[in-house]
């Protein structure tokens, strides 16, 4: 594997080995201190980030090894007009990895075709976050102990929470899951994730609004922001902002050992109370990102010399352009296009948007 686009990039196996690999750096930081010496990571961030960004630059050091890059667009030639494609040529020839955020669905993977180096997705729109993914995943195996027979709750934006759709892919694959799916009608999560991961599997599932009613049953609480920037209609945003807040009283009625994580930002959703709570894991969480982020990083490097570069799945094309109008090739005319099949149904590559 040359480059991390989407969390089912890796294997469960790679993902067991991610998680090993960060939990020995915790035991073991000084035999990790210059794993990376001499080695450059480029983080180019397109859509503002505190946690990620600096994550990766702290994980990147604390390797041995040097950082740069930018921390909006406004910094890049992308205020020029320049091409994702072409930033990523262009970034490969001074630096050894890419870590990569943008406001555009599949912006990753044109990164990933392009550069000579490998990229990681530290997000691309509202459609994949896999690091955050290997965040939560090392938190809930230090948390919990295990990755199956577990009963998750997502609660909050389902529709546009990236990270929600990369947790589902992730923790799918493991035996005795159960998923509580806790949203508005409007922020449910996507039709195809549901049918094309829950129900291909056969995981069981209950779609609710009623986070009171399903907070007793789980073993882990995932709480995610309503997102005010990923909204086409901002009134719509102002009516779902406040659908869910967790209380003291609410955590009062879960389980002793359940686990609360939330990939931050928080707004409100999370009552400041909370915080004290010892099944609060949000701040844990996001240390936790680091070491993953490191092992990631270790193991990408590992790989790079010739591993062969990602190039698009064979599928249909043609005059047939995505409708959504947050992918990448609505910006950046002259990608080819391409849409795969999945049950029946064609998808965009990018940002896997139905085709009309």
């Amino acid at each position: 594997m040359k480059s991390l686009i989407d969390i089912m990039d890796l294997s469960v196996r790679e993902l067991d080995e991610l998680t090993d690999t960060a939990l020995d750096i915790i035991a073991h930081p000084d035999q990790y201190a210059h794993a990376c010496e001499g080695k450059k990571l480029a983080t180019l961030f397109f859509e503002p980030s505190t946690r990620t960004r600096l994550s990766f630059e702290a994980a990147m050091y604390e390797l041995g090894g040097h950082v740069l890059g930018f921390s909006e667009a406004a910094s890049s030639s992308a205020s020029k007009g320049e091409s994702v494609a072409d930033t990523a040529k262009i970034v490969s020839c001074y630096a050894d990895i890419i870590a990569m955020r943008h406001p555009r669905d599949g912006a990753a993977l044109v990164a990933a075709m392009n550069a000579t180096v490998p990229v990681i997705n530290a997000g691309d729109g509202g459609h994949c976050h896999p690091t955050q993914t290997l965040a939560d995943l090392l938190t809930i195996r230090r948390e919990m102990g295990r990755f199956d027979h577990l009963t998750i709750g997502l609660c909050g934006d389902l529709k546009y929470g990236r990270t929600v759709h990369s947790l589902v892919n992730a923790m799918s694959r493991y035996e005795g899951v159960r998923f509580l799916l806790i949203a508005p009608d409007e922020l449910r999560l996507p039709e195809y994730v549901r049918r094309d991961v829950l129900d291909a599997k056969g995981i069981p599932y209950t779609v609710t609004n009623d986070l009171d009613g399903a907070i007793p049953s789980l073993d882990i609480l995932y709480m995610t922001r309503i997102q005010r920037e990923r909204f086409p209609d901002q009134s719509q945003y102002e009516r779902l902002k406040d659908s869910f807040v967790l209380t003291p009283e609410k955590m009062a009625r879960a389980k002793d050992k359940m686990a609360v994580l939330h990939p931050l930002p928080r707004v409100n959703e999370i009552s400041v109370a909370v915080d004290q709570d010892a099944r609060a894991c949000y701040f844990r969480q996001a240390l936790n990102g680091k070491y993953m982020r490191m092992a990631l990083i270790l193991k990408l490097l590992s790989q790079a010399d010739g591993a062969p570069a990602i190039t698009l799945p064979e599928g249909l094309s043609g005059d047939h352009r995505c409708k959504n109008r947050r992918c990448i090739v609505q910006t950046e005319q002259e990608l080819p296009q391409r849409f795969v099949s999945s049950d029946g149904v064609w998808r965009c590559v990018y940002c896997e948007t139905a085709a009309e």
